[in-house]
Order: C-alpha cells, then sequence, then structure tokens
C-alpha cells in the first residue's frame, strides 16, 4: 500500500492524524473554558461524555490517531537521517532559514506524548476510565470540575502544564503549515499565509488552554469565585 510504503503516503498519514489531533485539542479547549464559567455546566459536559459507547468508541479511536502520528514521526525522522547519513555530522552551523522548531520535532513531540500522558492520568484515568471499572477516587467520576481545581492547586502540575503547553505551540505552529504543505494547498503565496494563520490559531488554542490552567492556579476563575 502507497500510503505505508511511500514516504509521501507517510507524510499524508502523518498530516491526516495531526488535522484529526488539533480538531479534538480545539473542542477540548472550547469544553476547558466552559469550566471558567460555569463548574455545573462543565460537569454537564463530562457527564455527557461520559463512559458511553460513542464517548469511549472515540476516545479509543482518538488514541489510535495519536499512536499512529507518533509511529510514523519516529519512521519519517529516522528515514530523513539515514537519508543524510554522514552528511549531518559535517555540517555543525543550523541553516538559518529553518526553523527552529522544524529542527527540534521530535524533540517537542516527545514532550507533547509526556505531557499527554500527564493529562491522561489526572483525567481520563480519574474519569473515564474509573466509571468503566467503578475504581473509587477522590470525586465522582463526572465531576471534572473538581479535578481541574485539584490539579491546578498543585504548583508542579501548573509548571509541568505550562511547558507541555509551550512545546505544543512549537509543534503545533510548524505542523498546521506542513500538513497544508503534504496536502498541496500551499502556493508560493498562500505558503507565507499558512504559516500566520497556523501561528495566529496556534497562539488562540494554546491562551484558551492556558487562562484556564492559570485561572485555576490562582483560585480566580469566576466559577471559583462563585463556590467561595
Amino acid at each position: 500500500m502507497w500510503l505505508l510504503n511511500s514516504s509521501i503516503g507517510r507524510k499524508v498519514i502523518m498530516a491526516v492524524t495531526g488535522l484529526a489531533l488539533i480538531l479534538f485539542l480545539t473542542f477540548h479547549c472550547a469544553m476547558n473554558i466552559v469550566a471558567l464559567f460555569s463548574g455545573e455546566g462543565y460537569n454537564m459536559i463530562c457527564e455527557l461524555l461520559g463512559a458511553n459507547w460513542y464517548a469511549v468508541a472515540a476516545t479509543v479511536g482518538l488514541a489510535g490517531l495519536a499512536v499512529v502520528h507518533i509511529v510514523f514521526a519516529f519512521i519519517l525522522t529516522a528515514q530523513n537521517r539515514r537519508a543524510r547519513g554522514n552528511v549531518r555530522y559535517a555540517v555543525t552551523d543550523k541553516p538559518s532559514k529553518v526553523e527552529w522548531s522544524s529542527q527540534n520535532m521530535l524533540v517537542l513531540g516527545i514532550i507533547v506524548v509526556l505531557g499527554l500522558l500527564l493529562h491522561l492520568f489526572n483525567f481520563w484515568f480519574n474519569m473515564m476510565f474509573a466509571e468503566m471499572t467503578g475504581m473509587e477516587t477522590a470525586h465522582h467520576p463526572a465531576d471534572g470540575f473538581a479535578f481541574i481545581k485539584d490539579t491546578f492547586a498543585n504548583p508542579v502540575y501548573v509548571v509541568l502544564y505550562i511547558i507541555w503547553l509551550v512545546a505544543l505551540w512549537f509543534h503545533l505552529s510548524h505542523g498546521f503549515w506542513s500538513l497544508m504543505q503534504t496536502f498541496g494547498w500551499s502556493g508560493k503565496v498562500w505558503f507565507n499565509r499558512w504559516k500566520v494563520i497556523g501561528i495566529v490559531y496556534t497562539t488562540l488554542l494554546m491562551l484558551g488552554f492556558l487562562v484556564v490552567v492559570l485561572a485555576f492556579a490562582v483560585g480566580c476563575a469566576p466559577s471559583l469565585c462563585c463556590a467561595i
């Protein structure tokens, strides 16, 4: 199958899975922002997205997409290094026109994966997994608002999440225009436009997540103020 056996096919798979993950992050960010205004509203969404068959299927599907994206990222990185051979050792200066994020996508990807695992432990494990298995947790599995408060009351988690968001910003800002290039949607004019659109969109997306983290870290989320 050409998608698996050719470098172009593998890049297409990376682009499709990357786009799906960007859309998921967009939904997730919009969901988190609800918590800034209403803890009850956020918990209603959590209950709706509980251990229902469609939520479980979506979780499995997203996990599969993430695994495929990560595996193919390592394959493409190894392929590029083999293609360069010993040439990469002959040049010590980094090309000035190549973005820092492009040169360090593998490192950024590893940080993103570690942050994702931390996020799954703090929320999915204590919510959907706990509901499916009947495991006892500090709060009701559908009380996502309580888990947000607990998580970001811990300064260590706040710092780790900020590092994760910064890595996500670099990873996605590069990946956004890269996937458009893979799809063939970037000519001479649109290449720079997609770069700008990607940076603006990724910045707004990461700011949405960051606002939630910081608002709960300092206890100034409107829903927190109402609860006091």
